[in-house]
């Protein structure tokens, strides 16, 4: 069974305090105040806290980022550049439904992948998901961009949103 990843689009704490959740992402267009105060109290419960600029994750001392590397044409260069300020922090690529991106990006070492999902073509990116998981050790997560089953897809995180 996935893991859960909760990617906070809207001001709520509740999530905080839910077991179901270990780790949260906090979008970029949220108040400073609340992203100060939400990171502060998921750390005081030992829950992850990523974010999605590396201004972010500085500000407010945040775990680790997502990078959004799927429309890169220089994967290794980019990883490189963005992530030269964030020793010990935890990094995930958002790459393109290929395999050859995979490859790229799990070539930068990553502590885990994130593969987009929509209704169309859910078979290719199960089809992704699952080779990718054969080939390698980096942990994988699902970014369904629609109201999908997530439940079959090999991964081991799956990213949702609290708007829903």
């Amino acid at each position: 069974m996935q893991k859960i990843i909760l990617h906070i689009t809207k001001e709520d704490f509740a999530p905080i305090t839910d077991s179901r959740f270990e780790c949260f992402i906090l979008s970029e267009d949220l108040s400073s105040h609340f992203k100060n105060e939400f990171t502060l109290k998921a750390k005081q419960l030992n829950k992850l806290v990523l974010g999605l600029s590396i201004s972010d994750v500085l500000a407010y001392n945040l775990d680790g980022i997502v990078l959004d590397l799927s429309k890169s044409e220089h994967i290794a260069a980019d990883y490189k550049k963005q992530t030269k300020d964030l020793k010990n922090k935890i990094v995930g690529i958002i790459c393109r439904n290929r395999r050859h991106e995979a490859m790229l990006a799990s070539e930068c070492e990553p502590d885990f992948l994130v593969f987009r999902a929509w209704r169309d073509g859910i078979e290719k990116v199960k089809e992704l998901t699952s080779w990718y998981n054969e080939m390698f050790l980096i942990q994988s997560a699902l970014l369904p961009m629609e109201e999908i089953d997530y439940s079959s897809f090999e991964t081991d995180f799956v990213v949702l949103d609290n708007a829903h």
